[in-house]
């Protein structure tokens, strides 16, 4: 059984640390790249952006994070496993928060984006990167948070997994 907690913690961590690198990257470098373009460079990329996340290996990372913590909260209920539990918990809450955020916030804003239409058709480009760009970085800087938390506390799991005897 330890095997199996194992994996899943691994995966689970590793799922959490690519997801936060993902966010990250985007509060650190992307957003801020894109805030010093035009109207129509912002969406355009956005919109493209949108399209070409939506592949099998984000959504592999980003779906299989969640089940695989959930997995490893499961696994680590019995015996000298326990000692990681309360960290591989913290880990799926704050798993479950940048989930949350981005299914709630990000993912709809991004619809609305690509709602808008093709840029070189879209009569206001302001008003449809007022309506995106701020709400968008303020949820993404949260749930990069969350996803680092969540990485953070899967580290420390795997660490205290590792010093099990189970």
């Amino acid at each position: 059984m330890k095997a199996l907690s194992t994996i899943a913690l691994v995966l689970s961590t590793l799922s959490a640390g690519l997801m936060a690198g993902l966010f990250a990257a985007f509060a650190y470098a992307v957003m801020p790249g894109l805030r010093q373009s035009a109207d129509r460079t912002l969406v355009e990329a956005m919109q493209k952006i949108n399209v070409a996340i939506l592949n099998p290996v984000f959504m592999i990372v980003f779906m299989g994070g969640l089940v695989f913590t959930l997995a490893a909260v499961a696994l680590h209920w019995q015996g000298d496993l326990r000692a990681a539990l309360p960290w591989v918990i913290a880990g799926c809450v704050f798993y479950l928060l940048m989930f949350g955020v981005t299914s709630g916030v990000n993912v709809p804003l991004n619809d609305q984006l690509a709602k808008a239409g093709d840029p070189a058709k879209i009569a206001d480009l302001a008003a449809v990167r007022e309506a995106f760009e701020a709400r968008w970085i303020t949820w993404n800087v949260v749930r990069a948070v969350a996803a680092t938390g969540s990485f953070g506390c899967l580290v420390w799991a795997l660490i205290l997994h590792g010093q099990a005897r189970g």
